[in-house]
């Protein structure tokens, strides 16, 4: 083959290695089930619940022996949302949302592994922030409940950087 039509084929070979690339990568993401949807939407009301301080609206998604672990240390639904409220009341404010839901169900259980992209902001300005998580939860009375969850956060590129 001679070196023109080397040259010649170098775009289309690039653009085809592109296209496997996305297509493969959009394969990776599984389509949710209604029950996914509803194991994402548990997760999120959690969130909710904590930003906004609404304790019913916490015991509504998670089982009454709920508990997570955060920073190296383990909370339950009452110690999270004095946490966090603790923290708004110093100025801070937070920013969650699961991203690239993983979620394995089996019978009345379930269990997700997801990215968690959000933000902290204080007067100072928003810092993007990402933790990795995992929850573990029990379908009870046709509610998905959260018994457990596990965080870890992402260090910044900052962070990364000392």
């Amino acid at each position: 083959m001679s070196l023109q039509t080397r040259i010649t084929l170098l775009p289309i070979g690039l653009a085809l290695m592109s296209f496997v690339h996305v297509s493969t990568a959009s394969t990776r993401q599984k389509a949710l089930t209604n029950e996914g949807t509803r194991i994402v939407d548990a997760v999120n009301t959690l969130f909710t619940a904590v930003r906004t301080d609404d304790a019913a609206k916490l015991n509504s998604i998670v089982a009454p022996d709920f508990y997570m672990f955060e920073g190296g240390r383990r909370f339950n639904g009452e110690a999270i949302m004095a946490q966090i409220k603790a923290l708004q009341v110093a100025g801070k404010r937070f920013e969650w949302s699961v991203t690239e839901p993983d979620i394995h169900i089996s019978g009345n259980t379930a269990w997700i592994a997801y990215v968690n992209d959000g933000s902290i902001a204080d007067a100072s300005g928003r810092v993007p922030q990402q933790w990795l998580e995992s929850a573990f939860l029990e379908k009870q009375a046709g509610i998905w409940k959260i018994l457990f969850v596990h965080s870890t956060r992402v260090p910044t590129p900052q962070e990364n950087r000392k």
